[in-house]
């Protein structure tokens, strides 16, 4: 119950208060969650990731080095300049210390720069491309949850293994499912297999009946959507439309949630692979934790609201052990210190950005399997984390270099 007035307050106000004392450089320590609040990528992050910083702030106690923990929030609307826009406006004249979030790989790539120049933080947690530890990467900047090259590489390996080793991409055309694209190409090939071709879509698309023609013609043995969301969901129903998996092609994804999965239903979804970082009933930690959140959000947190609270946490923990917001200071601490929550276990973050932790390959349960509306899943395999990332030396990060 104290916990639950705690968390009830952040949300009606977004703003933790406390008495003014601070080694910060302002009268607060100030987060800035940028994010998609009701477009395609909205389920999986969002409110919920919303909901989870504040959740995180109210844990810590809602202040820190004496000041208050202020949360603030906007839609970037999956647009460049409005995500850019509003970036530079927080980091200029709101002077918000850390921006996280941003399910937009180009957003992303974009504040980062833009993080840099500021001397601010930003933790792209719900961002994909893998680019944000390569070439990309900043000292300014963590990749917290998941990459392009860890998805592609646990859904890679697992279906050429099984004998897909025929493969057409549906992609959607940005940074993030060109990375994806990429990646996954490599592993295929790796594998001793082919990608055929690829149909790329733009954001947000409500008819793929052109790509999945393509992909029919194609006569591939996989059939793997480079998306996710809604755009997801309507190529994988309308796939099943086409009839692609009763003419002998396997439907796969390669970035694929249990709110699609949900959204699909088991009788279309089961036995889809999914890469994950976190699945809500793995652990009694984890359990816990997805009870208060769905008794808020009314239903379990995806991997992404789940890594943005351990990310917002962690950030928390460093501001306090550097004794002060100030950017640098605090990415020292935050690479110094071990990551231990419900969802990582003796984690880390490399000098590119990248956070080391398990991922899993999981698999969409049949509707016989399921014993309730989200028991959706179950792993099926454990992938450490200096195998299921990128090796450092080969993202091209120039801090690697240093």
């Amino acid at each position: 119950m104290r916990w639950l007035k705690i968390a009830m307050v952040a949300l009606g106000t977004g703003v933790l208060l406390a008495p003014a004392m601070s080694a910060a450089q302002d009268g607060a320590v100030k987060i800035g969650v940028l994010d998609d609040m009701s477009g395609p990528y909205s389920e999986n992050t969002g409110p919920g990731d919303l909901l989870a910083v504040r959740m995180a702030v109210a844990d810590f106690g809602g202040t820190v080095l004496g000041k208050p923990i202020e949360v603030v929030s906007a839609d970037m609307q999956n647009k460049v300049d409005v995500g850019v826009g509003i970036a530079r406006r927080w980091y200029e004249q709101d002077q918000v210390d850390l921006i996280i979030g941003i399910p937009h790989s180009a957003i992303a790539l974009a504040v980062v720069r833009l993080a840099e120049e500021k001397n601010r933080l930003v933790m792209p947690t719900a961002a994909a491309t893998a680019e944000l530890t390569g070439k990309a990467c900043s000292a300014h900047s963590v990749h917290w949850v998941y990459d392009t090259y860890g998805q592609s590489k646990t859904i890679a390996n697992a279906i050429v293994k099984q004998g897909g080793d025929s493969w057409f991409l549906i992609t959607v055309d940005y940074a993030f499912g060109i990375a994806l694209e990429q990646n996954a190409t490599e592993f295929v090939k790796a594998g001793g297999g082919r990608v055929l071709g690829s149909a790329r879509h733009p954001l947000n698309t409500a008819d793929f009946s052109s790509y999945l023609l393509q992909a029919q013609v194609s006569k591939a043995k996989v059939v793997v959507m480079a998306n996710g969301g809604t755009d997801l969901t309507n190529a994988i129903k309308q796939a099943k439309e086409f009839g692609l998996d009763k003419g002998g092609q396997r439907l796969a994804a390669l970035l694929i949630q249990y709110p699609e999965v949900h959204a699909l239903g088991l009788k279309t979804a089961q036995g889809l692979l999914m890469a994950s970082s976190f699945y809500w009933d793995m652990s009694p930690e984890a359990r816990a934790f997805t009870d208060r959140f769905a008794a808020a959000k009314g239903m379990p947190p995806t991997m992404i609201q789940a890594g943005t609270y351990g990310a917002t946490l962690h950030y928390l923990k460093a501001v306090k052990a550097a004794g002060t917001d100030e950017a640098k200071a605090v990415m020292a601490k935050m690479k110094e210190m071990p990551i231990n929550d419900f969802m990582t276990r003796n984690g880390r973050i490399r000098v590119d950005g990248r956070v080391i932790r398990d991922m899993y390959l999981m698999q969409a349960k049949t509707p016989e399997e399921s014993k309730g509306e989200w028991d959706l899943a179950k792993i099926v395999a454990t992938i450490p984390g200096d195998q299921a990332f990128r090796p450092l030396n080969e993202g091209g990060c120039p801090l690697v270099t240093k």
